[in-house]
């Protein structure tokens, strides 16, 4: 084996990839790419995928690409995301929500109920629905219908009523998980403006939307009491629409970004936005594959949010205003989509990738904290590991100045948690970025005190990992550990895979440690403690065992004995993880802001990030006969794969531009330059490839 020197490999990447990352930032999501392979990829999207119970936390909102405004129904019982795809009872539509994450959900602010009668508290029972991307319709029982579309920081409502008394019961104090706190309003003849204070997720932080509503000339809105409103249409009235924008900034701002065509112009804006933005991935083959890929892509962008107007103003996370010429974001779960759903935007959405790059520094210059800050100008989770994903920024050719936030990166570093087995391994993989971070700085003296920082995981290693004959190796949360098991955190060293090899005992020894793992079910697939695991025979002599695992898991039947709630289930999960309906995934298993979805679109594409940090993906045969990334100006990137069938799962020969590829990797700069890779399918195991020259992460003594 051929074990790369991945310093001196990562930098000669950074220069060759500064040219291809100097194009401005659009504000649009993205811009239509002319091509022969052009589909209508938003009508694939299924929006009710994971909608059900604890099977992924999503929502079938109508939404917008990285939009913090996101207008869905809200029902009981609901879920994280305020709604459960088998309840018939509606409570109204909320304007935002945080998808698939932890703790008991964020958002449903803004809640807005049509009602008959006279009573506001008459029920709404759900008779049908539909939705496609930006766009959700539901009819009820007393022949109420709603239709909800959103484009950018805008969205309409838009009502069909029957004959007789109705109207809108407006709830300026709802929200998911008791996450209200304070707000102010105003009404002024038929608008509705003001502001709402809420908690973000976990109960961490808080942040602070603006927003401005207008409502049908003729609907009489009055005060209530208790942040109540209630918005009386005139009997002859049998349809009504409502137009809402949110900004983080003022209520100016978000009555500047009203949408001011109609309804059906806005809904087909949303969908051609939609479209755009999916044809950056094209991908050909079986029919439901493709619907599921598309609909899993379609979550893999619903976050971050963006947070600043079209002139550049935003506010921070310590509540000033700034301004950027680039686009700035906030609504993070870093440490949940670190692995997955950033690096995918990277690849996908470079114009995109520059602000938010960009915004994850803007955290250390404005006080950052590992969930949320009391200024937060969206909803958001939590930011570990953010050192980690700049670094991966900077070698992937986006500008990060490190030199003005080092202090704050030394700082957040030295106050690292080494106190349990998990996080010690956690922190030391933050050690080593600053240690790489501090080398770019040309800071010899600091880089090299961050090394043995880092290095000293191997001592934590020896003392909790290292020993598997003890009995609480494979209980959930032993020892402190938080969602995981030893069995599953001890693999956790991806900055230096190659050392940690040594510490099992060999090549041999860790590809049977390896071996066992998978032979016994002890991985989980519901949580991110070990998700880089299925790819870790890459660094052992036989990585055709990863291209078995990463078809199986996105593809085939699994075992599975963990769920999210932190056990150990008796009787297992047997049955496929990405299934594309209401009741998907693993019970417990949460989307967590498209880390799970974002997982399976890079399993489908044939390479997933190596280690974060270093702009290295690994090999795997794709679930497609072809896919081909677009990007604005620039050569496409064309994977094909001859000898196709869908139970392939093995790597025969890969020709890149050409070329044989002897190798189990493909580099950042090889897939952003373009051009054609091909995989050669095959049914059984091809045992002599991607063994002559590997990539394997170390750290340099």
């Amino acid at each position: 084996m051929i074990r790369i020197n991945s310093t001196l490999t990562g930098i000669a990447f950074f220069f060759a990839l500064c040219l291809f990352f100097i194009c401005p930032t659009g504000y649009l999501a993205a811009q239509p790419v002319k091509n022969s392979l052009q589909k209508d990829a938003a009508s694939l999207v299924n929006v009710f995928l994971g909608t059900s119970g604890d099977h992924g936390q999503m929502s079938p909102a109508a939404s917008y690409p990285f939009s913090m405004l996101s207008i869905g129904p809200q029902t009981y019982p609901n879920t994280h995301t305020g709604y459960e795809y088998n309840a018939k009872k509606f409570l109204g539509f909320t304007h935002n929500r945080f998808e698939g994450v932890g703790c008991t959900g964020s958002g449903g602010l803004i809640l807005i109920k049509p009602f008959i009668g006279q009573s506001p508290d008459s029920e709404l029972i759900k008779s049908a629905q539909s939705a496609s991307p930006g766009f959700y319709s539901v009819s009820f029982t007393n022949r109420i219908t709603a239709e909800l579309s959103v484009f950018h920081k805008s969205g309409m409502h838009r009502y069909q009523f029957p004959e007789g008394e109705k109207g809108f019961s407006i709830d300026l104090r709802h929200s998911l998980s008791n996450g209200f706190v304070n707000e102010e309003h105003r009404i002024e003849r038929n608008t509705l403006s003001g502001w709402v204070d809420a908690k973000t997720t976990c109960s961490a932080g808080k942040y602070r939307l603006y927003y401005f509503a207008e409502f049908n000339k003729g609907i009489n809105l009055q005060e209530q009491g208790n942040h109540k409103l209630l918005g009386k249409l005139q009997p002859d009235m049998r349809s009504a629409e409502i137009r809402i924008a949110l900004s983080s900034v003022s209520i100016d701002y978000a009555k500047a970004s009203l949408f001011s065509n109609d309804f059906d112009a806005l809904k087909q804006k949303s969908a051609n936005e939609w479209n755009s933005l999916l044809n950056t991935i094209k991908v050909k083959g079986e029919p439901e594959r493709e619907k599921l890929f598309y609909s899993l892509l379609y979550r893999a962008v619903q976050s971050p949010y963006v947070i600043s107007e079209k002139d550049g103003i935003y506010k921070g996370t310590n509540g000033t205003e700034q301004h950027s010429s680039d686009i700035r974001y906030n609504g993070w779960a870093v440490w949940d989509n670190y692995r997955t759903q950033l690096p995918l935007l990277s690849i996908a959405w470079p114009e995109r990738y520059k602000g938010i790059s960009a915004s994850l520094a803007d955290l250390y210059r404005f006080g950052k904290k590992d969930y949320a800050t009391q200024n937060e100008p969206s909803n958001t989770v939590r930011t570990e590991h953010t050192i980690v994903v700049l670094l991966d920024a900077y070698r992937k050719g986006y500008k990060v100045e490190f030199s003005k936030i080092i202090d704050s990166l030394i700082k957040e570093v030295d106050g690292l948690d080494f106190s349990r087995p998990d996080k010690a391994l956690e922190s030391s993989y933050d050690a080593w970025a600053l240690s790489e971070i501090l080398g770019i700085l040309k800071k010899k003296e600091l880089s090299e005190k961050y090394k043995q920082k880092a290095l000293q995981y191997k001592e934590y290693w020896n003392k909790d990992f290292k020993d598997l004959s003890r009995p609480d190796i494979d209980r959930m949360q032993a020892r402190g550990l938080y969602q995981g098991t030893i069995w599953q955190y001890r693999w956790f060293v991806p900055f230096d895979v190659k050392g940690l090899i040594e510490l099992t005992g060999g090549d041999k020894e860790y590809t049977s440690q390896l071996d066992r793992f998978f032979e016994n079910d002890y991985y989980n697939h519901a949580n991110e403690p070990d998700l880089q695991v299925p790819l870790m025979y890459n660094a052992s002599p036989e990585p055709w065992k990863s291209q078995a695992l990463m078809h199986q898991l996105a593809a085939d039947t699994v075992v599975q004995y963990y769920f999210n709630d932190n056990s150990r289930g008796i009787d297992p999960f047997v049955d496929v993880i990405y299934k594309n309906e209401p009741a998907a995934y693993i019970r417990t298993m949460d989307d967590d802001a498209g880390a799970m979805s974002a997982w399976y679109v890079f399993a489908a594409c044939g390479f997933s990030p190596a280690c974060v940090g270093w702009p290295v993906y690994y090999l795997n045969l794709p679930l497609f006969q072809s896919v081909q990334f677009s990007w604005p100006g620039r050569k496409p990137f064309t994977i094909k794969v001859e000898n196709y069938s869908p139970g392939n799962r093995y790597i025969g020969k890969v020709i890149l531009n050409g070329k044989e590829l002897n190798r189990n990797y493909i580099t950042h700069e090889e897939i952003m330059s373009g051009g054609t890779i091909v995989f050669e399918a095959s049914g059984t195991p091809v045992k002599n490839w991607g063994i002559k020259e590997q990539w394997i992460s170390q750290v340099d003594k």
